[in-house]
């Protein structure tokens, strides 16, 4: 048992795990590992550090949430054998197992479809394209005939059955694919620079510690289960952002110039990346700079820290408070440090930012149409997606583009679509070609290219309005009516977990349900803000106007950016800077005035 706790917190410790024994007995599983003498109840094994959390909340007089109960009674990974036992009588989970299921990649979305959606792992987002192949495949044979694009560069396939769930998890693993923790309390899907590799501009390629930390997780159990969900993401400079900012441990590839020093000790001059902690946008918060810089080939080592520390302080007792932001809010960011620290035993390197180069610019349409490549002769070319959205036959045509015109890679964005790189000069018109012949396009207009949404209530429980068919509607009425000069990001989420993080766009809609009488009888609609930003701009966006009908958005959208390609000092002005030199209530003014005159 762990010397960090005293014998009274020992004492409810054997209770509390002699509890949990009794519950996996209750239920025909084997009991937890026992202490080193055998004689006590006590934690041991891979779910040990987070046993000793809950056994250690339970001692301080704190409840843990349900979610940490059903942990701990069955632990996930054990309870697959049941998971296919439901399966295969056509059963859909009860809460506690949906949240259980969720560890293996299957959500039940039940009421908005009675079925599972299944999110993948995919490391830095590039995969093969006879992976993507197979997952078109997997999609037509189990789901619904098609798959999204998500804000994680990642994959979802949505409408499967109960039946088809166990297929569709083995014949991922049969691809070399997996969606192990890719719910749930578990780190997320590890992001990295979708132009990882290929880019002129970067400062590193994130593929290497991407792929180091998925691994990382997928082969140690211990790293499952923690306070509440993770995001890990690795930047390196490139073209295109990854928002790592928006990660609860960001990575981001920095120069260091000669002549920095720590303690009395020189920093070698070079690539390294600096560490950010405790985004989340969800509760308006971007990662944070802690000061400290990471050797490349050091990442792996100090997420593994930053995560242990977090599984063994992170709250378990209130879910809307389990994350990481909320430690670090709580300890400050030395205290926390020091104890990243000591779970590495040695000290991080800090370093003032007068020796760390400015980072290249993002291009903000860089995800869209052809670029050269940092190979001489080749090129990336970014594939517009609706809101994310692909098709089976589109996925086989966009599997074959790349395998017959390009290196063999399909990289997934976080902007929702995704690139197909090594394409050579000569053979970009054949993919330009074959991509207008599934439907597809490499152009699109501006408005399109920055525009982000969620599932929404077509396929989400919390969704309070259709966010991809409205996300949709407001390009249709925009693009003839407006002609944008420089890149907007709009980003339409369901709900507060904000999953197309509307925090940071240049205009934010969150789902809302708009009262329409007396009766409290209410329609889809949002709550819209304005001025949020990522990266250099990063920042969040600012309440606008509440409770807008869905049918009213895309003409308040219209009338927004009207007013400030109409009142902007130069053309030069982006909107997240012509937003935030306003108050809320001058703009609303100004927006109001500009409406009345269109």
């Amino acid at each position: 048992m762990s010397d960090d706790f005293t014998p009274e917190q020992k004492r409810y410790l054997e209770g509390f795990t002699s509890g949990m024994q009794s519950a996996r007995t209750a239920r025909g599983l084997a009991p937890l590992g026992t202490g080193a003498g055998g004689g006590n109840a006590t934690p041991a094994g891979p779910d040990r550090e987070h046993l000793e959390a809950q056994a250690k909340t339970v001692s301080g007089g704190g409840k843990l949430a349900d979610q940490e109960k059903w942990k701990a009674a069955e632990h996930p990974f054990d309870a697959y054998a049941r998971f296919k036992e439901q399966a295969s009588s056509g059963t859909y989970p009860k809460p506690e197992d949906n949240f259980r299921w969720r560890y293996h990649g299957l959500f039940y979305v039940a009421p908005a479809q009675n079925s599972y959606m299944c999110r993948l792992r995919i490391p830095n987002g590039i995969l093969k394209s006879w992976q993507f192949a197979g997952v078109a495949d997997i999609a037509e044979s189990f789901g619904g005939g098609y798959s999204h694009v998500t804000t994680r560069a990642n994959l979802q396939v949505r409408e499967i059955t109960a039946e088809n769930a166990p297929l569709l998890l083995e014949g991922l693993a049969d691809l070399g694919l997996t969606a192990k923790g890719s719910g749930a309390d578990n780190i997320r899907n590890v992001t990295g620079s979708a132009t990882a590799g290929i880019d002129p501009l970067e400062l590193l390629d994130t593929r290497p510690h991407a792929r180091a930390w998925h691994h990382h997780i997928l082969n140690d159990r211990s790293l499952y289960g923690l306070p509440r969900k993770f995001n890990v993401a690795f930047d390196g400079a490139g073209s295109i952002a990854t928002l790592e900012d928006t990660n609860d441990i960001g990575f981001q590839a920095i120069e260091v110039g000669a002549g920095a020093s720590f303690e009395g000790q020189p920093v070698e001059p070079g690539i390294w990346y600096r560490l950010a902690l405790g985004g989340i946008t969800g509760h308006k918060d971007l990662a944070r700079d802690t000061g400290v810089i990471v050797a490349p080939s050091d990442a792996v080592a100090v997420a593994d820290a930053v995560v242990r520390v977090f599984v063994a302080n992170g709250d378990r007792t209130n879910r809307a408070k389990a994350r990481l932001k909320y430690v670090l809010d709580a300890w400050g960011f030395e205290k926390f440090l020091a104890a990243v620290e000591e779970k590495l035993g040695r000290r991080l390197i800090r370093l003032d930012s007068a020796f760390v180069a400015p980072r290249p610019v993002y291009d903000r349409l860089a995800h869209i149409g052809v670029h050269a490549q940092a190979q001489a002769g080749l090129n990336w070319v970014g594939v517009a997606l609706p809101v994310g959205k692909l098709t089976v036959p589109q996925m086989r045509v966009i599997a074959a583009i790349s395998q017959e015109c390009g290196d063999g890679d399909i990289r997934l964005t976080v902007w929702q679509n995704l690139l197909i790189s090594g394409v050579p000069d000569a053979r970009v018109e054949d993919v330009l070609a074959n991509l207008k012949a599934c439907g597809l396009s490499a152009e699109t207009s501006i408005l399109r290219a920055g525009l982000i949404a969620c599932t929404g209530a077509t396929g989400c429980k919390f969704a309070a309005a259709h966010t991809k068919e409205d996300a949709l509607a407001i390009a249709a009425h925009c693009e003839p009516r407006i002609t944008l000069d420089q890149p907007v990001n709009i980003h339409l989420t369901g709900c507060h977990h904000s999953c197309a993080q509307h925090y940071i766009g240049d205009l934010g809609l969150i789902g809302a349900k708009v009262p329409v009488n007396e009766e409290g009888d209410t329609v889809p609609g949002y709550d819209l803000l304005v001025g949020g930003g990522y990266g250099v701009d990063g920042g969040m966006a600012r309440p606008f106007r509440e409770k807008v009908k869905a049918e009213d958005a895309p003409a308040l959208v219209e009338a927004i950016l009207r007013t400030w390609q109409t009142h902007r000092v130069t053309p030069e002005e982006s909107f997240v800077t012509f937003a935030r030199r306003h108050d809320i209530e001058a703009l609303k003014a100004l927006v109001a005035e500009t409406g009345e005159a269109a």
